[in-house]
């Protein structure tokens, strides 16, 4: 009965619904070019925004290629986590329009350009919706087959990008690049380091002490984005992820990693609410693309045995129309851009030219 009830009340249609089209914009969008990246004279650029189901505005950069005509496989992008879409999203989405395909790199709910309050917070539910939202918007553009839509995410928005795709059969095709599994991250701590009742317990107790400390001051303490300066004897990962984040090489202003990070209860609802629940029904193609060095290997292994069964480690596999592809040498960051110059771009563009069709 209740679940009959919820139902009804989740179906049932407002006599004034809001039309997307009819909400101005209430962003302050910078129009000059702040990208970490050159501007392609391949593609054109403008900024857009969007709403996704919780009513949060969101900023993206639309990327069409120059002189394209007709309807176009479209592309959404997002990612890395903590990061925003003058970063690696962006880059990623400026290649992929320079191959063919409409995109947007947006920036996810509470981060960046988009809206959301209170900032640096993140959610599994709403940052995964932040992807349906975007498939959403570019559904009904004129220039877009709205059966040609996929996504690509990276690091902690690739776990997202599968839990969408999880989700929404309308995402045709996902690639998640140098992937995190937040959940299983935020729950186990890195490679299971904190895996038992007593650890979590611990986790729960400290931000829930937090949570009352937040109230009570009015604000919402910052645990802190990448190092810096960089201590000695930092893991390799974390000098891995200052060479990006605090250099000239990726350092962005609206960044949280590249400056004051993420609230310190800002991902707690992680703790337990898995991505990856669901990711051994999707149905459409799935390419998990990571870095041979990269630390964090094991989430990409692991997403691919959710939805396969098959237990892989440091080899590329495939299985059915899932794909996992491990880049011999590369590190986690030399994903994020093309400095080492390993992401497989050609790859990823027969991946899409072959599920968006």
């Amino acid at each position: 009965m209740l679940v009959a009830a919820m139902l009804t009340a989740c179906s049932n249609g407002s006599d004034n619904p809001s039309k997307q089209e009819d909400m101005k914009t209430t962003l302050q969008l910078t129009q000059e070019w702040d990208k970490t990246f050159p501007k392609s004279d391949k593609v054109d650029h403008k900024k857009v925004t969007f709403r996704n189901r919780y009513g949060i505005e969101l900023a993206a950069d639309m990327y069409t290629p120059k002189g394209a005509t007709g309807q176009l496989a479209a592309i959404a992008v997002s990612g890395p986590f903590g990061a925003v879409k003058e970063q690696s999203s962006g880059l990623y989405a400026q290649h992929m329009a320079e191959r063919g395909f409409l995109t947007i790199a947006f920036d996810p709910s509470f981060t960046g350009e988009s809206g959301g309050e209170p900032r640096r917070m993140a959610s599994p539910d709403i940052n995964t919706e932040d992807f349906l939202a975007a498939v959403d918007f570019l559904s009904v553009q004129a220039n877009v087959d709205p059966e040609r839509i996929g996504i690509i995410g990276i690091c902690g928005f690739g776990g997202m990008a599968v839990n969408a795709a999880a989700i929404d059969p309308r995402i045709k095709a996902t690639v998640a690049s140098t992937m995190y599994d937040m959940s299983k991250v935020n729950k186990e701590g890195y490679f299971a380091s904190e895996d038992t009742p007593k650890q979590r317990m611990e986790k729960r107790k400290a931000m829930a002490a937090q949570r009352t400390e937040d109230f009570r001051s009015g604000t919402y303490k910052r645990a802190g984005g990448v190092v810096d300066p960089l201590p000695d004897d930092s893991p390799w990962f974390v000098k891995d992820y200052h060479a990006y984040y605090k250099t000239k090489r990726g350092y962005h202003e609206r960044s949280g990693n590249s400056n004051d990070g993420w609230n310190v209860i800002g991902c707690q609802s992680f703790l337990n609410q898995p991505l990856l629940a669901f990711a051994d029904e999707i149905e459409n193609p799935v390419l998990l693309i990571h870095g041979e060095k990269a630390h964090s290997r094991y989430f990409s292994e692991y997403a691919f045995e959710k939805m396969t069964g098959k237990h892989v480690e440091g080899q590329s596999a495939k299985e059915g129309n899932k794909q996992l592809m491990i880049i011999e040498g590369a590190s986690h960051v030399d994903l994020y851009d093309d400095v080492a110059g390993v992401i497989p771009y050609d790859t990823i563009e027969t991946f899409f030219q072959e599920n968006l069709k």
